[in-house]
């Protein structure tokens, strides 16, 4: 079927497109919607076919990168004129103005429509061409030409690439539908585009017909209604200067006019257009883009797309609202996690519950939610509660200083009901068996902190060991223990450790804060007293890798082949066991002890560094060049002489003051326990990655089988399985899981490509991306939230992938945020700007023990910096100066 009307049952996304099955559906459930027909794909893939395209195509797409716009304008433009030589066959013709003749010979709108537009999860907007106003047969033909051409416009290539769309497989039908000729026309938006927020419907409005809006040329009318009452809660008059209107001899243009201060939409047509939102929406099932015209005082509906821009939400609630903190930038990751991942978080967190009496399913708890492939902590509970709404501010100003300030606008709306909770006698019951054993433990390790350190280190070794893994049993048997070991330890881990691990972080925290209040205007001090404190296990990772280095250096034959060789080349070698004996040796000493780690390594599924260890090569051949006076170790060292040095002069600060000898001491015990506790900061994670590390790879070894008889396609196809599918698989139980994994990685996928992800997430659609970032009036300084003092100048390096980094030393990290795998990288940096991230956060702590001057929660950090831009940061005030552009 080449030709289909919008009331055809035959139209499906394949054959008419995103924009025409839209136009479709909607004619079929009864909208206003001007008729019209779709040629058909196939009528584009006969004319590819016919003039032989396919073969200048391909190679003018292949290789081509999403951000290259000169090659990419170099293929458009090569492609785009072969479309214009082409010849329509015969066939395709007499049926396209065959039915322009049914449609009445009218002035019709020709939009292009392709498979991968105007879909849920894909928008495409703008990318092809639409041609208004076309009056007769061979304007027709040109013109559907000329959208059949525009698949391949510079933007769409890129688009595609940038989506990891395939180019190979696309096609585009093509919409011809009667013209409306508009007194007013415009978009709505069925919720708020740039908040979220899904009670809120957004008009803008324009004399005649939309184009002028949709280019831009237009300064609209701008309509925000509040959907359940009909209420216009915020509205704006534009100029309307421009009129887009049709031209006698086809085509339109754009003519230039009086200001009109008059609103072009009534009350009236306002209520018209928002109970049409409500209804599309209702039809589809989520929030829509609408373009629409009224004509004679009737309401057209033209098109109807998702609102791709918005981030989903675990559940919608407008009252009372739910609000959720981002579990990745605590953790100082923005990637999506993986299903397996997912599910052994969620074990973590209901084991969690048994330390207060709590019996929590890690499949149905409420702590945790997901929403874009990525864990959410549902925290309006703890806002509620009357004391919790009094630790927002102390807790996040450590952990992340830009979600404090975002809770701190939430907990003024009356349906979050901020501190109306009350104190229950079970909840208190819960946290007396919580709190105090920790509280008796916690003033135990005061008094007496030298054997905390080697006491708590000893029992994570024992609990270590206790963890046993069978490999002599068969891939299913092997593979059901393996899922039962994990569950069985996840649920148990936070009841084991945090019940230790508290009472040692909270008296650090509780000294900290003493030293802050003892130091009064010298508080800067205080932060070089948390200068490479001992016992750091993500700082004793990056010594361990730089005495690798060294050992490589010093070997005649290692040095050679490494200071030649390409990382690539190394890493083949290393693999192969084929690297000079000594460098070999050094690298597989810090494998067996650190390879578990890699970038995003809280989630089970991310690979570690023994699977992949091109950023330790890398780091390698980066540490080998390195100056000895800024290496790792030197740094650590005149981090431990600062922190003296600091500590003597805080001493000597208070001993001048009223009761100064009974200061200097309070000054002393608080440092000690600062520099005794602090490190122990990471060991509970360091941990929790040896387990995964030890799991993940038997599991890939269980996986290796699974390939061999053909159940799955890769070995880490697992990961992307839950504990319990896990079992299933094990049983035997029939389905087709190469499906169930290929669907899972394409989501995953997806939501890899999203550049920028909330910080909270309200359950009324209102996302929050802002950090604590500002702008002076002169647009030159940047401000955040400083974490680690010191002033340093240079050049900028944005990495979004800390893999596939090429940072040069001294230049300035520039980040989404880090976590432990991030350190070897963070060493050679002169500085650290991240997007998220708090006093208490990996990068902050390590570029604090290493005297790297860091400043967190720049909002799009990463965007609004670029690499070579010379900046001065500066680590005390929080201040961002740049230097040029």
């Amino acid at each position: 079927m080449l030709i289909m009307p919008f009331t055809s049952p035959e139209v499906d996304l394949s054959n008419a497109g995103g924009k025409g099955l839209n136009l479709a559906c909607l004619t079929q459930s009864g909208f206003p919607v001007p008729p019209g027909f779709i040629l058909a794909t196939d009528a584009y893939r006969d004319f590819v076919d016919t003039n032989q395209l396919r073969g200048l195509i391909k190679p003018a797409v292949e290789g081509l990168a999403g951000d290259d716009t000169s090659q990419l304008e170099v293929a458009s433009s090569t492609i785009r004129e072969a479309f214009s030589l082409g010849v329509m066959p015969t066939v395709i013709e007499t049926k396209l103005r065959a039915a322009y003749e049914d449609l009445g010979r009218v002035p019709v709108a020709v939009r292009s429509s392709a498979t991968t537009e105007d879909l849920p999860d894909l928008s495409f907007a703008g990318q092809q061409d639409t041609f208004l106003n076309i009056i007769d047969e061979q304007a027709l033909t040109q013109a559907v030409v000329a959208c059949w051409s525009s698949l391949w416009t510079a933007r769409a290539i890129g688009y595609r690439v940038r989506n990891g769309i395939d180019h190979g497989p696309v096609a585009l039908a093509v919409v011809v539908q009667q013209m409306v000729l508009s007194d007013v026309s415009g978009v709505l938006f069925t919720a708020n585009p740039l908040t979220g927020l899904l009670s809120e419907t957004v008009i803008d409005a324009t004399f005649g017909l939309g184009e002028a809006l949709v280019t831009g040329r237009v300064d609209p009318d701008h309509f925000v209604v509040d959907g359940l009452s009909g209420k216009i809660v915020d509205q704006s008059i534009g100029q309307k200067k421009v009129v887009s209107q049709t031209r006698p001899s086809g085509g339109v243009e754009l003519v230039e006019g009086q200001v009109m201060v008059e609103s072009s939409l009534s009350k009236n047509e306002i209520e018209q257009l928002l109970e049409l939102g409500k209804q599309v929406q209702q039809v589809y099932g989520y929030p829509q883009d609408l373009e629409w015209a009224f004509a004679g005082g009737e309401l057209y509906l033209l098109q109807s797309r998702a609102i791709t821009t918005l981030f989903p939400v675990p559940e919608i609630s407008l009252d009372p609202l739910i609000v959720w903190l981002s579990f990745g930038a605590v953790q100082g990751i923005m990637e999506p996690i993986t299903p397996l991942g997912r599910d052994l978080i969620n074990h973590l967190i209901a084991g969690a519950g048994r330390m207060f009496r709590l019996e929590l399913d890690p499949d149905t708890q409420q702590v945790f939610d997901m929403a874009g492939e990525r864990i959410w902590a549902r925290i309006n509970g703890f806002l509620r509660h009357p004391v919790g709404i009094k630790l927002v501010g102390p807790i996040f100003q450590f952990v992340e200083p830009s979600v404090g300030r975002i809770l701190g606008q939430l907990i003024a709306e009356p349906h979050l009901g901020a501190g109306s909770g009350k104190f229950k006698l079970s909840t208190l019951a819960r946290l007396a068996y919580f709190a105090l054993p920790i509280a008796f433990r916690s003033i135990r390790n005061f008094l007496d902190p030298e054997p905390v350190r080697p006491r708590f280190e000893a029992m994570l070794n024992e609990k270590f060991v206790s963890f046993r893994i069978n490999a002599d049993a068969n891939q299913s048997a092997r593979l059901s223990a393996l899922a039962n070991l994990i569950r069985s330890t996840f649920l148990t881990i936070f009841p084991a450790l945090i019940p230790h691990f508290v009472p040692i972080l909270g008296p650090s925290m509780a000294a900290l804060n003493l030293l802050n209040r003892m130091a009064g205007e010298d508080r800067a001090l205080v932060w070089e007293v948390m200068r490479a404190v001992p016992g750091n296990v993500t700082s004793e990772m990056d010594l361990a890798l730089y005495r690798a280095a060294v050992t490589i250096q010093k070997d005649t034959d290692s040095a050679r082949v490494f200071s030649a060789g390409e990382s690539e080349a190394l890493v083949e070698a290393y693999k192969a066991g084929m690297l000079p004996p000594v460098a070999q040796a050094a690298l597989r000493g810090f494998m067996e002890a650190y390879g578990m780690r890699g970038v995003g390594e809280i989630d089970f599924g991310q690979p570690r560094w023994r699977e992949q260890p091109e950023p330790i090569i890398a780091t390698v051949k980066r540490y080998m060049e390195i100056e000895a006076d800024d290496a790792p170790d030197a740094l650590f060292a005149r981090g431990e002489s600062a922190a003296n040095e600091a500590i003597g002069h805080l001493v000597a600060s208070v001993k001048n003051t009223p009761f100064g000898w009974l200061k200097a001491k309070v000054v002393k015990v608080a440092a000690r326990r600062i520099r005794l506790f602090m490190g122990l900061r990471e060991s509970p994670k360091f941990f929790i990655v040896r387990l995964m590390g030890m799991a993940r790879q038997e599991l890939l070894d269980i996986g290796t089988l699974y390939v061999g008889d053909g159940i799955l396609s890769a070995p880490d196809d697992l990961v992307y399985l839950t504990l319990e599918e896990l079992k299933g698989l094990a049983r035997g139980e029939e389905s087709d899981w190469q499906a169930v994994v290929a669907e899972r990685r394409a989501a995953y996928a997806f939501e890899l490509r999203r550049r920028q992800v909330p910080r909270v997430l309200v359950s009324d659609g209102r996302t929050f991306y802002e950090g604590v970032a500002a702008i002076d009036e002169s647009g030159s300084v940047i401000i955040g939230s400083p974490v680690s003092p010191g002033v340093v100048e240079g050049v900028v390096r944005v990495v979004l992938d800390a893999r596939k980094a090429h940072l040069v030393p001294g230049e300035i990290l520039v980040c989404p945020g880090t976590d432990p795998a991030w350190t070897p990288l963070l060493m050679a940096a002169g500085g650290l700007i991240t997007e998220v991230g708090g006093l208490m956060t990996h990068g902050s702590v390590v570029a604090r023990e290493f005297g790297i001057p860091a400043v967190v929660g720049i909002h799009q950090a990463t965007e609004r910096l670029e690499d070579g831009q010379r900046i001065r940061i500066d680590g005390t005030s929080g201040e961002i100066l740049l230097l040029n552009e």
